[in-house]
């Protein structure tokens, strides 16, 4: 069973939610300093934490259980834009600003 179209869309929309939000859970991860080494790396797994539990929900909301296949898919998705995500993690003004351009455009 493959991720359905819907399902694709919804995270996808989730990405580029939290790409755009970055900010935020950048600061959120400041706030466990000292414990955290690193920030970047804390607030990306913050964002694809959310992500995930967003994903987890869509199912549970189907009254679904996602099989090894479609967790795989994710996974794959997560990867495909983790540089989107790291880079907006770095540098959220630009990232954000192509984001709503590109949304402008769609």
């Amino acid at each position: 069973m493959a991720i359905s179209k819907e399902n694709k869309d919804f995270i996808n929309g989730l990405i580029d939610y939290y790409i755009s939000e970055s900010e935020s859970y950048t600061q959120i991860a400041r706030n466990f300093l000292p414990e955290v080494e690193s920030i970047p790396d804390a607030a990306f797994g913050i964002i694809t934490g959310c992500v995930y539990s967003g994903f987890l929900q869509a199912y549970q909301n189907q009254q679904q259980i996602p099989s090894l296949d479609d967790m795989e898919e994710f996974s794959q998705m997560i990867k495909k834009n983790a540089s989107l995500i790291k880079k907006s993690i770095l540098n959220p003004t630009k990232t954000n600003s192509k984001n709503n351009e590109n949304a402008d455009k769609e």
